[in-house]
């Protein structure tokens, strides 16, 4: 891991990180569109570009999103940097499971399982040794579900 990813871990818990890096999207959102995938989260972070459809407006939309792999799968998390609000993806994926991801450059079509119990706990793991800030989100969160999903590749 580098020092700039290093360091990137360290300050995600503080609030003015969570500011910054929400202003920062639509900028990610162009970089991996730019790079056709290769190139999200700076590069500092496993990330991926996840192509949900609207569940209000039918189109697509595109997200940034820190992953976990997890065998021949991937985890996200819908922590929405701790807000009191669902993110618009995780909602899209409720209403729709299927969704396409790019990761560095590679596009494939994917199905979100939404695990709970023992398994979700095991992921919810896996992310926060990933990134440990989703314990402090989780904080902020108050009474709000954060949404975990495991995508899993589908035949396209």
């Amino acid at each position: 891991m580098s020092i700039l990813g290093s360091l990137t871990r360290r300050v995600g818990h503080h609030r003015w990180f969570s500011t910054a890096a929400r202003l920062l999207v639509p900028i990610d959102r162009a970089v991996g569109r730019l790079s056709r995938g290769r190139v999200v989260a700076l590069g500092l972070l496993p990330s991926l570009v996840i192509t949900t459809t609207g569940r209000r407006s039918g189109q697509p939309r595109s997200n940034p999103l820190l992953y976990v792999p997890d065998g021949d799968g991937y985890v996200v998390v819908g922590s929405n940097w701790g807000q009191t609000h669902q993110p618009a993806w995780a909602l899209n994926l409720l209403a729709s499971p299927h969704a396409e991801v790019d990761i560095k450059g590679r596009r494939f079509p994917v199905r979100a399982d939404t695990p709970e119990g023992a398994e979700r706990d095991r992921l919810w793991q896996l992310l926060v040794t990933e990134w440990p800030a989703y314990q402090t989100y989780v904080q902020r969160a108050g009474d709000r579900e954060i949404h975990l999903f495991r995508l899993v590749p589908v035949a396209g």
